[in-house]
């Protein structure tokens, strides 16, 4: 980090659609795109049950993939067009959109990642420029595309003790580690996140999530699939590293009860985490926790006994933890028109610090 501000702080809007599938969020940051960081509004944008299941159906790059990015593409820019009304700014104000998409397909061991979503027309519909297809350089150079949120977790953890562990769980579990020194970044994808306790819940219960984990807390944990689960080879592979939503197969639950398996997933989701310390340079004194499974108080009563340091929602010390992922793109938006890199080897093993993100122009197509 450590760069020389050369572009005074702009506006620009970030949009994260996450493996959750749940909906959209979208945030403004004003930004030097370095470490000058200032927050403001945010929404998120829900999808309704009939659209998370069209989502659902092109995972994987399957069915009507075209259709699908429309309508996202769509439902995207009616969340700008929101925010932009919330926050009484017209598109004028605002320098850039970070388009992140919906990832649909990420194997990174065949060099492939897939987020779909169309920037022309958002652009279009928004009279805003927009950066999208973030990845795409960064698995060029020997990365693993994922994650990308660590250099805004850096410049946003400046003043905090260190070392410290940002842990993002959204459907998968990714965590960030931060080092004493500025260049001292690990990143990478630690298992599960919310993803196979929220399909579960849906399976059984006919809920999108285990609201409060009520479900998870009337069960138990069984030992022996949840041994099943944890003998996957990805746990002990050394990073960088990162998965794709549905990477692991989640069979050994299949004959448990409705209770049972969603604490069995959810101890899954918990011990995959703790495995992560065997991969770090030194353990973090503190976890700060992202995403949506920081309201889940059962995953992060677990996820303290595991790691028996504090662990807190990101809220504790400020931040804003359902925006920080689509912040993150506001951010990297800015840091791709200024030339500067979006990952660098310790976040994703790209061979060296690496930009990337594809322009396309208000009233044009791509750049």
């Amino acid at each position: 980090m450590g760069q020389t501000s050369l572009n005074p702080p702009r506006w620009a809007l970030g949009l994260m659609s996450g493996t959750s599938l749940d909906g959209i969020d979208a945030a403004l940051v004003r930004s030097d795109g370095r470490q000058q960081v200032e927050t403001g509004p945010a929404l998120t944008m829900s999808y309704d049950p009939a659209f998370r299941a069209r989502l659902r159906g092109v995972l994987g790059g399957r069915g009507a993939v075209a259709q699908v990015a429309r309508e996202l593409t769509l439902r995207h820019a009616q969340a700008v067009r929101d925010l932009l009304a919330e926050a009484g700014m017209a598109p004028g104000d605002v320098t850039v959109i970070g388009f992140h998409g919906q990832t649909v397909l990420h194997e990174p061991q065949a060099g492939r990642t897939w987020q779909i979503g169309d920037g022309a027309l958002l652009a279009a519909e928004t009279g805003i420029d927009v950066i999208n297809d973030f990845r795409s350089n960064d698995m060029a150079a020997g990365g693993q595309g994922a994650p990308f949120a660590p250099l805004y977790h850096a410049a946003r953890a400046a003043g905090l003790d260190k070392p410290l562990a940002v842990l993002n769980l959204g459907g998968v579990g990714n965590l960030t580690w931060l080092g004493a020194g500025s260049e001292d970044v690990l990143a990478f994808d630690t298992g599960p996140g919310n993803a196979l306790i929220d399909d579960w819940a849906e399976r059984h219960t006919g809920k999108s999530r285990d609201q409060d984990g009520a479900l998870a807390r009337a069960g138990t944990v069984d030992d022996r699939a949840l041994a099943v689960l944890m003998a996957h080879p990805y746990f002990q592979q050394p990073p960088p590293k990162s998965l794709d939503r549905d990477a692991f197969d989640p069979q050994s639950v299949a004959g448990l009860s409705a209770a049972d398996g969603a604490a069995t997933l959810t101890a899954f989701t918990a011990a995959s985490v703790a495995a992560a310390l065997a991969h770090l340079p030194a353990p973090p004194r503190r976890w700060l926790v992202t995403g949506g499974g920081r309201h889940n108080p059962v995953l992060m009563a677990a996820l303290a006994e595991r790691l028996a340091v504090p662990v807190e929602p990101v809220e504790a010390v400020g931040w804003d933890g359902d925006a920080l992922e689509a912040q993150a793109f506001a951010y990297l938006a800015l840091r791709s028109l200024d030339g500067l890199p979006l990952s660098v080897p310790g976040t994703t093993g790209a061979k060296c610090p690496t930009t990337g993100g594809v322009l396309h122009r208000a009233g044009a197509g791509p750049d």
